[in-house]
């Protein structure tokens, strides 16, 4: 059964105490996150997060492995200290 899991891009969520944001979604992405946050418990066996938790954990990944964002940062901080 296992060989069945998809191999998602975000592991279990962290219990951080939540920090209010208010930010509109379009039906089709929130929709998405639903089914992301559905299949995430099934594979942690955690308690289904809030769909809203996981943007946070999306967004730091997606800064994380953006190698343009990565080297535009690395050449900026270059200039500087230039």
């Amino acid at each position: 059964m296992e060989a069945d899991l998809a191999k998602l891009k975000l592991g279990p969520i962290a219990d951080d105490k939540p920090v209010k944001v208010t930010l509109e979604l379009p039906a089709g992405l929130h929709r998405d996150l639903v089914a992301y946050a559905s299949i995430l418990c099934r594979e942690t066996g955690h308690v289904n997060p809030d769909p809203i938790r996981l943007i946070v954990p999306m967004l730091e990944r997606f800064v994380a492995s953006d190698r343009g964002f990565a080297k535009a940062r690395r050449d900026a901080v270059r200039g500087v200290g230039a």
